[in-house]
């Protein structure tokens, strides 16, 4: 591995595991970026041969490329072996199958210069639905109903994160920060904790550039319970890491906020769950939940039908999945697959 060179002023920290098809892409966005400052850390999370020799060969001998060889240590592990090594004073995660656009290092690192008091700066990012290079209509942040920021971007504080306001993963995040907040933690939602700590402890701007291409791969999630609910503890786990750790009695409180969300529509889905596969007292008890959690309208309603009327939802139940099913094609047209491509090299979370 060459560290030879001049030494950059941003590095790339990529794992890759299992993203093949995806890594040429991924390099090749980075290759064509306008500013030519900065390197790109590959961490062969495995030991792939065919990892190691897509990393050679897309990388097309520029000695910014750099590979990095270990065991699987997991996604946040791969991260970290990658900060370990990089020479940037400005990180930025890029997972190995998703992309930055052209301008990505020249817009953060030119918005750094110009807000020195920064630690961080998060930006916004394309979706791209896999097998459709084209991006959605809607970006990150409107995928998660949050608003974009104003032109010029905002400051952003624990409060907003909390609250549901997370910068897209891929950022620019100075080394010090980067230190201070301790980087990426196993076995939680590392990007936002990383972004909750950076927001507590340093100046944190969001800008509404969309900078990066992110893959949307697998659209099986919602219909897998356990990978739901392994999701969903995973981020309830990451707030009260955060809440426990943080020292300031206010996050704990605001730490409820999402967590209690959460588990609102983890018992609706339970209650849903139960309900077709027969189980009315299980979709009782889990309505009951819900509505515990969140005193919604919702909530309540489906309370009062499963305990007066179950059969009416027996009838409503169907019909909702197939106009939901039906309806999946003109959703896509509606929040805009499909629209024309960005301005970025064709084809790029790699999680471990």
């Amino acid at each position: 591995m060459d560290t030879t060179g001049p030494r950059p002023r941003l590095s790339f920290l990529t794992p890759a595991y299992r993203t093949e098809a995806y890594l040429p892409g991924t390099i090749a966005s980075v290759l064509g970026q306008t500013s030519p400052d900065w390197e790109l850390v590959v961490v062969d999370n495995g030991n792939s041969d065919a990892i190691a020799s897509i990393v050679r060969s897309a990388g097309r001998g520029d000695p910014r490329v750099r590979l990095v060889r270990q065991e699987n240590r997991g996604y946040a592990g791969g991260v970290m072996a990658a900060a370990e090594v990089a020479r940037g004073d400005v990180l930025s995660v890029l997972d190995s199958d998703d992309e930055v656009v052209p301008e990505f290092a020249a817009t953060v690192l030119a918005f750094l210069d110009a807000h020195p008091s920064a630690g961080a700066v998060g930006c916004d990012a394309h979706l791209v639905l896999d097998g459709d290079e084209r991006p959605s209509l809607r970006s990150h942040l409107q995928s998660i109903g949050s608003r974009p920021p104003a032109e010029g971007g905002e400051v952003l504080t624990v409060e907003d994160v909390l609250g549901g306001r997370v910068p897209y993963y891929t950022g620019g995040v100075r080394r010090d920060a980067w230190e201070a907040a301790g980087g990426y933690l196993p076995g939680i939602e590392s990007d936002v904790l990383l972004w909750l700590r950076l927001a507590r402890d340093s100046e944190v701007h969001l800008i509404p550039d969309k900078l990066a291409r992110y893959r949307v791969r697998d659209r099986s999630l919602s219909r897998d319970p356990d990978r739901v609910e392994d999701f969903e503890r995973s981020l309830m786990r990451t707030f009260e890491v955060f809440a426990e750790r943080s020292g300031d009695p206010r996050h704990r409180e605001i730490a409820q906020g999402p967590v209690r969300r959460l588990r609102y529509h983890q018992a609706l889905r339970r209650a849903r769950w139960a309900f077709v596969d027969g189980d009315l007292d299980a979709a009782r008890r889990h309505a009951r939940e819900a509505r515990a959690q969140r005193p919604t309208l919702r909530a309540g309603a489906i309370v009062v039908l499963l305990r007066l009327s179950p059969r009416l939802l027996t009838r409503v139940h169907p019909l909702k999945q197939r106009l939901a099913e039906g309806g999946h094609r003109a959703r896509q047209r509606v929040l805009g697959w499909g629209s024309p491509p960005v301005p970025a090299p064709d084809s790029g979370p790699d999680r471990a």
